[in-house]
């Protein structure tokens, strides 16, 4: 009768699930409860691993050591290693000097190298128009352009090379270190060398008579002639005035005369200006007439 009991009440047994794992079914159902367990779970115990790791500061040290070993032992490879320094298109003095404001010891791994830095200190020398930096098969190549000197300036601060666009190049001594160099003074002429070239140029057949041309005020040119002589030359179209005088000369052989100063700055009214010797002679002239 015992027995009979027992298979009636497990028959009689409710087959639902129980409330606990009835939730724990619809949970698992739920989209967000499912990303938790596929992400949010692992990425939680690691967090929780790499803490509990690095929360020893002995466990720390030595991770960043052995971080530095490995990263130097790739930096340190044959492949990435510099051997020497070659420069080209600079002069002997100027790569002399690149020597000397890059100082670095070979052989040196390339990642220790700052090419952009490097590039810059290189730039910011007068006499470089423009520098490239790298690193190819061990060396590091720097490539230099050189500014091209066109022309002596001489101002209060000294004499110095300026290429075509007034640019300065490098300081010098005297004017007679490039005789070969046309010459201009005064005070802000290096920022209208375009325009003393212009001048220059147009001097044509004075051009063998001129010592210079000088900037005066910061406003305009007076173009310097052997003998004393001086064409002064207005602030507009210079020029202009300038082949206006070389007409004159060409017509009348003025400049041949005893002149020291040709005045073009009021183009309607040209002067001269003759010299002292020439003033006392024609003294003389009238006091014998």
């Amino acid at each position: 009768m015992q027995s009979v009991d027992k298979s009636q009440t497990a028959s009689r047994r409710d087959p639902a699930p129980s409330r606990v794992s009835y939730k724990i079914q619809r949970l698992m159902l739920t989209p967000g409860f499912r990303r938790f367990l596929r992400a949010g779970l692992p990425a939680f115990v690691l967090i929780v691993s790499v803490g509990f790791i690095l929360s020893d500061a002995g466990r720390r040290e030595m991770i960043e050591l052995k971080i530095a070993e490995v990263r130097r032992s790739i930096e340190e490879r044959p492949e990435f290693m510099v051997k020497l320094m070659a420069i080209d298109g600079a002069s002997d003095v100027v790569a002399r000097d690149i020597r000397q404001i890059l100082p670095m010891e070979f052989p040196i791994t390339a990642f220790d190298l700052d090419l952009e830095a490097m590039r810059v200190r290189i730039a910011e020398m007068d006499v470089v128009a423009s520098v490239e930096v790298l690193v190819h098969s061990g060396i590091l190549q720097i490539n230099v352009v050189e500014r091209v000197p066109a022309m002596v300036w001489r101002s209060a601060d000294g004499t110095v090379l300026l290429d075509q666009s007034g640019h300065r190049v490098v300081a010098i001594d005297t004017r007679m270190d490039r005789p070969d160099l046309p010459l201009v003074a005064g005070d802000g002429a290096d920022k209208y060398i375009s325009q003393a070239f212009e001048i220059l140029e147009a001097s044509g057949p004075l051009l063998s008579r001129v010592r210079g041309i000088e900037r005066i005020g910061e406003r305009r040119w007076d173009l310097v002639l052997n003998r004393n002589q001086r064409i002064l030359l207005p602030e507009q179209h210079p020029v202009e005035a300038l082949e206006r005088v070389i007409a004159l000369n060409k017509a009348q052989e003025m400049l041949a005369r005893d002149l020291t100063v040709i005045d073009m700055r009021n183009g309607q009214r040209p002067t001269i200006r003759i010299s002292n010797g020439a003033i006392e002679e024609l003294r003389r002239i009238r006091v014998l007439e």
